[in-house]
């Protein structure tokens, strides 16, 4: 996850307003000068406000405390207030003829940038402010529990992950979202609504609607492409849930998992079902399943601690030709989980001075997802840094989905062979093509699963925001979406005074979730190009382009761009194309799919 500038949901408030001409203050036609000025001073004034506030919101993150949520609270509403200031007055010009392509594309970003938007009227973004900080703080001071004793959000991650019993999976799963969600029902209900207001009054039909403008494209028509690409990628997803839960009816039997219909989400060892790799071992194919490795016991076995493997994750970004992690990366970095105070364990990756001030905020355990992660967070730092000298308006990815992508896409190098590079696997146990299988299920269990969870988040919120979604149908709806898009059912009855859509932590902080689905995508269109680039001749999934610098070269002119040129024009220059595609990902799983149907044969599909 990124933490940028302008784009978390925390953001809120105002040292000054945008300065207003003459003829804005009159009612006078907008000038083109005067919009060229407007964006000029409206840029300088968010580069001012900004490191600031990102120092705030990163001590809130990393030492949770009523003081310092009230801070954050404080800090972020006087952001929210200028941004709605200067998206407002960005909307005067918003039909002006004449522009140039920069200032048009940077008023359209003042417009639209604003996450949660705050209604131009006092108080409005202090309590939109709040409400955000506190169902944040709830969300990283919650506990579950195991065995009756109460266990925090990292803990039980790790635990949903490794417990085979279904009865305790059930109490994790439950208590987790009874104890996190359920409470925030009702400040969600109250920030969905002063949300709306705030992108009704920026000329939205409502928040939904403003976040699905940020795409090159209009709202409807992007709605239409993640339809679009899910209907691409959805038979292969099909094939994997058929097979998987004729595996989990094997292991625990009809009364926990019948051969027919949804499978229970407590099952699939994640607190989401988003992600299901850590039951990899249940669904293994016979004779094939064994991988010959597992990433966590090498590290171990090598002696790998957390700043060890942070270590090793700039290395490969260092083989491609970038520049070292400056020293107060080390110095300020959250790679832990401190003993001794409450923070937000999610992992993120933040710059705090939109120059050379990045870190990355984990609770990193010696495994291998973490490992992994390391790989995907610092993917957003070296982006980050690669566009530091664009304006700050253009200081992101060329949309959300690209900011998440790049990281995926070096950790889809974490192969067997990229393991031998940095010796911590032997040559001599590197998979044969006999594993080929097991490697692409292992990969299918994270990548392909996630695909509807990724589409689904926003799918909810989306509806919440237009309406069709009423707040008394909160559960209800997120119910539906699951069961329609992952075929995934909860281990027990949910009613209204539940919310488990809060027990994902980007819903509690306003933080978008298509971007997620579209990285997914995205990532295997990367990964494609940069095999072509660096002449890889074997299959798609054993390459690894680690140390070409060919490849980082390329990688690093997509990434100076930004967010300075439409997306399509980012995505052409490093793969060619200029369409966003499941392609490459069915592409990539091929031998996997004409696996799944052989093993699928006579069983049913769907639910």
């Amino acid at each position: 996850m990124i933490r940028t500038a302008i784009s978390i949901a925390a953001l809120a408030g105002a040292l000054a307003v945008a300065g207003a001409s003459p003829a804005q203050q009159t009612g006078a036609t907008p000038t083109v000068t005067e919009a060229d000025e407007f964006v000029a001073d409206a840029e300088k004034q968010l580069a001012t406000v900004s490191p600031p506030n990102n120092q705030i919101n990163w001590v809130n993150a990393t030492y949770i405390t009523d003081d310092t949520d009230a801070l954050a609270a404080a800090d972020n509403a006087r952001v929210t207030e200028l941004q709605v200031k200067l998206a407002n007055g960005a909307a005067r010009f918003a039909s002006l003829p004449g522009l140039s392509f920069d200032t048009r594309r940077k008023l359209d970003l003042l417009r639209g940038g604003i996450v949660l938007p705050a209604a131009d009227r006092p108080g409005a973004a202090d309590q939109l402010a709040t409400l955000t900080t506190k169902m944040s703080s709830m969300y990283g001071k919650g506990r579950g529990t195991l065995d009756g004793k109460p266990i925090n959000g990292s803990d039980i991650e790790a635990a949903m992950g490794t417990t085979r019993d279904p009865a305790k999976l059930q109490e994790m799963w439950t208590s987790w979202h009874d104890n996190v969600g359920a409470p925030m029902r009702v400040d969600y209900r109250q920030m969905s609504v002063l949300a709306n207001e705030g992108g009704k009054g920026l000329g939205y039909a409502d928040t939904g609607a403003m976040w699905r403008s940020g795409y090159d494209m209009p709202p409807a028509q992007f709605a239409q492409l993640t339809d679009t690409i899910w209907n691409e990628v959805k038979p292969l997803y099909l094939a994997l849930h058929t097979y998987v839960r004729w595996k989990l009816n094997e292991k625990y039997g009809d009364a926990v998992q019948s051969k027919t219909g949804p499978i229970r989400a407590d099952l699939l060892g994640n607190m989401w079902a988003q992600e299901w790799g850590n039951i990899y071992d249940l669904v293994a194919p016979a004779g094939a399943g064994d991988l010959g490795y597992d990433v966590g016991e090498l590290l171990t076995a090598k002696s790998y601690d957390p700043v060890r493997m942070v270590k090793q994750g700039e290395t490969f970004y260092s083989s491609l030709g970038f520049a070292p992690l400056p020293q107060t990366f080390w110095q300020r970095s959250q790679i832990v989980k401190p003993a001794d105070r409450e923070v937000i364990c999610h992992a993120s990756a933040w710059d705090i001075d939109n120059a050379d001030d990045i870190r990355i905020k984990m609770c990193t355990k010696v495994n291998g997802d973490d490992f992994t992660t390391i790989h995907h967070e610092l993917g957003h730092n070296y982006y980050q840094r690669a566009y530091k000298a664009q304006p700050f308006l253009y200081k992101n990815g060329a949309n959300d989905g690209f900011h998440e992508a790049i990281g995926d896409t070096i950790a889809l190098s974490i192969t067997p062979s990229y393991l031998v590079d940095i010796g911590l696997l032997d040559k001599s146990k590197v998979p044969g093509a006999d594993k080929d299988i097991g490697l692409l299920l292992r990969q299918a269990m994270d990548k392909v699963a996630f695909l509807p969870f990724g589409l689904l988040i926003d799918k909810w919120r989306w509806q919440v925001f237009s309406g069709q979604i009423a707040p008394g149908n909160y559960q209800a709806g997120w119910d539906a979406l699951r069961l329609q898009y992952q075929g995934v059912k909860p281990p027990v009855a949910r009613d209204e005074t539940k919310f488990d859509p809060g027990a994902k932590y980007h819903v509690p902080a306003g933080v978008p979730y298509t971007r997620y689905f579209l990285a997914r995508v995205l990532q295997f269109q990367f990964y494609q190009a940069a095999c072509r680039q660096a002449g890889w001749k074997g299959p798609l999934h054993r390459c690894s382009f680690y140390d070409n610098k060919e490849v980082g070269r390329r990688l690093n002119a997509m990434l100076e761009m930004g967010q300075s040129k439409p997306w399509p024009d980012a995505l052409q220059a490093f793969t060619g194309s200029r369409e966003m595609s499941g392609k490459a990902m069915i592409a990539y799983f091929a031998p996997l799919k004409a696996w799944l149907d052989q093993q699928n044969k006579g069983k049913p599909q769907g639910w």
